[in-house]
This record gives C-alpha cells, sequence and structure tokens, in this order.
C-alpha cells in the first residue's frame, strides 16, 4: 500500500495531462483524464498478472530494453519539460503531451490520459517488477492481480481527484506564466531522476 501511494505521488506525463486538462478545460475534463487513467493503470497490472511479466523475464534482452527505452523516455519528457519552462507562453504540461486527442470535452481528455498511461513506462515497469512478488506461485493468479491492481487504483484515483479538484479551485493562480514555469521545473527534475533510477536498475 505504501509503494502505491508513492506510486501515485510521483509526478509524471500522467500528472502533467491532469493539469494541464483542468487548467485549461474545466474540472469534469481533468475528472475524465483521471478515468482514463485508472483504466490504463489497471490494464497493466492485469497484464503483468497474465504472465507478461514471465515472458520478460525469461527474455533478458527484453527486459533490458524495456527498462532502456523506458528510461529514454522519461529523461526525454524531462528535459523536454524544462527546456519549455523556458517560454512565456502555454500552458503546464504542454512539452511533455504525444499527438494526443486535442478536443477541449471531457471525452478528448479522457482518450488522450489513456494513450498517455498505455506509453507511460513508469506504469508499465512498476506494474512488471512490483505485481508479480506479491502473486501465487501456484494456480491461478489473474484474480490476485484484480485485486492488488483494485488496490492502486483506488489509491491513485483518490490522489489524482484530489489534484483536480485543487487545480480547479486555483485555475487562476496556476495558469500564471511564473507558476508554470516552476511547475514544469519540478516535473523536468523528477522525470530525468526517475529516468536515471530506471537505467541504472538495468545493471
Amino acid at each position: 500500500m505504501v509503494a502505491c501511494v508513492v506510486l501515485a505521488a510521483l509526478p509524471g506525463p500522467a500528472t502533467a495531462l491532469f493539469l494541464h486538462r483542468t487548467v485549461r478545460d474545466g474540472r469534469n475534463a481533468g475528472l475524465a483524464a483521471v478515468a482514463g487513467n485508472e483504466i490504463g493503470l489497471f490494464g497493466w497490472a492485469l497484464a503483468a498478472g497474465a504472465g507478461l511479466t514471465a515472458l520478460l523475464r525469461a527474455n533478458q534482452a527484453l527486459f533490458i530494453g524495456m527498462h532502456a527505452v523506458g528510461a529514454a523516455v522519461l529523461i526525454y519528457l524531462g528535459v523536454s519539460a524544462w527546456r519549455h519552462a523556458r517560454r512565456e507562453d502555454g500552458e503546464f504540461g504542454e512539452a511533455i503531451k504525444l499527438k494526443l486527442p486535442s478536443g477541449r470535452t471531457p471525452a478528448a481528455a479522457f482518450r488522450a490520459s489513456l494513450v498517455t498511461i498505455a506509453a507511460n513506462p513508469k506504469a508499465a515497469v512498476f506494474a512488471f517488477t512490483f505485481f508479480p512478488q506479491f502473486l501465487p506461485r501456484h494456480g491461478p493468479v489473474l484474480g490476485t492481480a484484480a485485486v492488488l491492481a483494485a488496490i492502486q487504483v483506488t489509491f491513485d484515483t483518490c490522489y489524482c481527484v484530489g489534484i483536480v479538484l485543487l487545480a480547479s479551485r486555483a485555475r487562476k493562480w496556476l495558469s500564471r506564466a511564473t507558476i508554470r514555469r516552476r511547475l514544469e521545473r519540478l516535473l523536468g527534475a523528477t522525470l530525468v531522476g526517475l529516468g536515471i533510477d530506471l537505467a541504472a536498475a538495468t545493471r
């Protein structure tokens, strides 16, 4: 449970998307983005319980490759966010967005968040390295994986909804250029740190 709380609290692409959609499009869009993220997290956890972890462990090159690619993506996103902080225009989170649905409706926010979590190396690596140690060694594991995933999603949802509600109340303040730049720098430094740590884990 502690690990789930820590994972939820670490800022990343999903956090940036929540804030970006909430500040730009309102609370409903932010909550829709949270829903997309949690569905993606649940999917990663089920994938880990369904046997993808065993496949990765059996193929060392694939396992190392996933870590390396994930580390490179995180570092790239972190550097992009840090560089974007120098700009006077824009909104928090714009620098690390992929080609996501750009509409301003809750449905577009939901789709964008789902795509982001599907491509998030932090979520994938966490699922493949953390969940298997709690799964039974014999017998069906999918049920246990679903319970563990539900626990993680519950903690993560509470935290992320809290972020959205706070951001909704502070939309004007978060829209200030000075605040945006500070948030971008914090996000950038965190992502680079996560990327370096992930790269070190391949040794």
